[in-house]
């Protein structure tokens, strides 16, 4: 999130804890990912399998990394790919952090998909430093040599600092995605030059990311005639993440048609 201190991600867990088991939120190097205590409209459970890794980099930091693999993947039919952001961590360590979203937002609500979904973990600090930049865009090279995917179907979410870091990837690397999809973010101070299909999701009770920002950067790029869209939810908290299922499930048919 966007809190600071040592104890930022676990504060995080405890508050996502009622609707987050506890193996959910301890990333082995298999587990299977569930919709675990559902809330209202989630979507229906689908299992994934979910596999903790590390890429290594000659002359650079290693790259922690989960990768989330669709049940009837074969390599001999290209799937799409999702990369998926994480919230800020504060000054506590960011390992694990991609499990953490896989786990409990962007894995139960986008598994019905048939994506392969990576969820990398941060590299000190937030997503738009050079040093992450490399990172994302080293794992994402390496996903799309070791993994059949479908080059135009490729999207960008993610959650809080996830969801500020799916804008900026997505403005900064156009060519490397079809479509964003950010989440209780801070969208970029400027639409202009911007082509990308995005789909925000935003809560007008959000506590730590403004709403108005976010709804007023959809408007302008829906006047400048991008495909912009937002789900605005009502009365939830910045902290209550997995309550953002159904809203990420709804963004299906939207990449759908966008990818058609």
């Amino acid at each position: 999130m966007m809190s600071t201190g040592s104890s930022s991600r676990r504060t995080f867990l405890r508050r996502i804890a009622p609707l987050c088991t506890i193996t959910a939120c301890v990333i082995p190097s298999m587990l299977p990912i569930r919709a675990a205590a559902q809330a209202p409209g989630d979507p229906s459970p689908i299992t994934l399998k979910l596999y903790a890794r590390t890429l290594e980099r000659a002359g650079a930091q290693p790259i922690n990394y989960v990768i989330a693999i669709p049940p009837n993947y074969s390599p001999a039919t290209p799937v799409p790919l999702i990369l998926a952001l994480h919230f800020g961590v504060g000054a506590g360590d960011a390992t694990g952090a991609g499990g953490d979203v896989v786990q409990a937002l962007v894995g139960p609500a986008l598994a019905e998909l048939g994506a392969i979904i990576v969820a990398p973990d941060s590299l000190r600090g937030n997503w738009s430093t050079p040093e992450n930049e490399k990172a994302v865009n080293a794992l994402l090279d390496m996903v799309m040599d070791q993994y059949a995917i479908d080059k135009k179907k490729v999207a960008v979410t993610g959650y809080s600092m996830g969801g500020t870091g799916s804008w900026h990837f997505a403005e900064k690397f156009p060519q490397r995605f079809s479509a964003a999809i950010p989440i209780a973010s801070r969208p970029p101070e400027s639409a202009a030059g911007w082509h990308l299909p995005v789909l925000a999701i935003h809560s007008d009770a959000d506590q730590v990311a403004p709403f108005g920002p976010v709804a007023a950067r959809i408007e302008e790029l829906q006047k400048a005639g991008v495909n912009a869209k937002m789900i605005t939810l009502g009365g939830i908290t910045h902290y209550q993440v997995p309550r953002f299922r159904s809203a990420l499930h709804q963004a299906i048919p939207w990449l759908q048609e966008v990818w058609n």
